[in-house]
């Protein structure tokens, strides 16, 4: 696969900012008053292309191999778009297959999508992605899609499906636009690296330039060990005065980011910081008590929220946390939570032993909350593993725990119809469209 060349690839991100600068510029020359691209809007009624995309699914599922085709067809007529992957695109793969479903599964709430792009096209600048290149991967979508169909092609599937991408395009580049006055990415000294039990670091970082962030969000980081690999991990500590930040690391396997930070990192090391994300946050949370279910490195989180809390509580506020680990060995920072616990009388902590693959029903954090009481007056913010945050937040509804009073960031969208397959299609060639509807 060809790649820039290191001196292309710097003269090439050169221009990038050159063009940044250039676009900054005019936004500050703007009249007072002009209205942000944020403002302006992007209407679109997403439930007919959702039961189009969801009618035709079939042919270009599985998505393995329709991501596959995409990125064949956009290195061919665009190779210098390479330099912008890390050397492993196995992440890359998975990560847009979560993204297309998490597209067709949310198309009929178009307002929550626009603010998820919005989000993510501010994050993605550190990348180097620019609003060419999202004319590159939609022409490069529609060569995969056609392939992937093949002769069950049809025009209304591929304006659906371009229809959504430009959605959700709109919005990212909107979200780039408007963070054109913030750093692309911050530079990060690691100050500390402490082994917290197996396959656990605590990281301390201070960036070069202030880093916004909101305690519950969490930020992307790429270490120099794997250029262009970037994982998100939340920030353990609300804003502090020396500016440091901290993550917590668990180690998931040889070879990747985890490994890098856990095991790599040395104090003195430099990494690279994308804008927080998240919307975990206590601001503009409604009133009442707090309860906070996190799981593993979750911890991270709920960490932050309690760093917030102790800091600015309201009168009569109070915490309770529950905290999951598979075994006793799993639990990590012990010491920063029994004095957390010490020194604040509005606080609660139950640990759970046992959650996580293998476990006993009854070690589950969902039984836990459901042995302890009536959940219905708190506000709930939920951080962990996926499966885990997602079998919470239902046990949560189920016992009649609103939706806007329960928090957390965006799991993983698998599919919920995953419908009949490719093959099943075909053997029925003359059948109605409707024939292999998913819906």
């Amino acid at each position: 696969m060809s790649t820039l060349t290191s001196d292309a690839y710097d003269e090439y991100h050169a221009l990038l900012a050159r063009q940044d600068a250039m676009r900054l510029r005019q936004r500050l020359l703007q009249p007072a008053g002009s209205v942000r691209p944020a403002e302006s809007g992007h209407s679109y009624d997403g439930v007919g292309d959702q039961e189009t995309i969801r009618r035709y699914l079939p042919l270009v599922t599985p998505f393995s191999e329709l991501i596959d085709h995409l990125y064949q067809a956009m290195f061919e007529q665009h190779p210098y778009l390479r330099g912008l992957f890390p050397d492993s695109m196995e992440f890359q793969r998975a990560h847009l297959e979560r993204a297309f479903w998490y597209l067709i599964e949310n198309l009929d709430r178009p307002d929550e999508v626009a603010d998820f792009c919005f989000r993510l096209g501010r994050d993605h600048r550190k990348l180097g992605v620019r609003p060419v290149h999202y004319e590159v991967f939609e022409s490069s979508l529609v060569s995969a899609l056609r392939r992937s169909a093949g002769e069950w092609w049809a025009e209304e599937l591929e304006r659906a499906w371009v229809r959504m991408v430009r959605f959700a395009v709109a919005a990212m580049v909107d979200g780039a636009h408007e963070a054109l006055a913030e750093p692309a990415s911050w530079n990060a000294t690691v100050t500390e690296h402490r082994l917290c039990g197996p396959g656990v670091a605590v990281l301390r970082v201070r960036t070069a330039e202030p880093f916004p962030y909101r305690a519950g969000q969490y930020a992307r980081v790429e270490s120099p060990l794997l250029p262009h690999a970037w994982r998100p991990y939340s920030v353990a500590c609300a804003p502090r005065s020396d500016g440091e930040l901290e993550f917590h690391v668990r180690r998931t396997g040889p070879d990747g980011v985890s490994d890098a930070l856990v095991a790599r990192t040395r104090v003195g090391d430099q990494l690279r910081l994308g804008p927080a994300q998240g919307t975990m946050t206590l601001d503009d949370a409604p009133p009442g008590d707090v309860l906070i279910v996190a799981g593993g490195t979750g911890w991270a989180t709920a960490k932050a929220l309690l760093d917030d809390l102790a800091a600015r509580r309201p009168r009569d506020r109070r915490a309770h946390v529950f905290l999951g680990s598979r075994t006793l060995d799993d639990l990590y920072d012990t010491a920063a939570l029994s004095e957390l616990e010490s020194r604040h009388s509005w606080l609660r902590v139950t640990p759970v032993i046992g959650e996580g693959p293998g476990s006993t029903e009854d070690g589950s954090l969902a039984e836990a909350l459901a042995r302890h009481g009536d959940w219905s007056g708190h506000v709930a913010y939920v951080s962990g593993p996926p499966a885990m945050v997602s079998t919470v937040a239902r046990h949560l509804a189920a016992t009649g725990l609103a939706s806007d009073r329960v928090r957390h960031d965006p799991l993983d969208v698998t599919p919920s119809h995953p419908g009949p397959s490719r093959t099943e299609h075909r053997l029925k060639p003359h059948a109605s469209r409707t024939a292999f509807s998913v819906a």
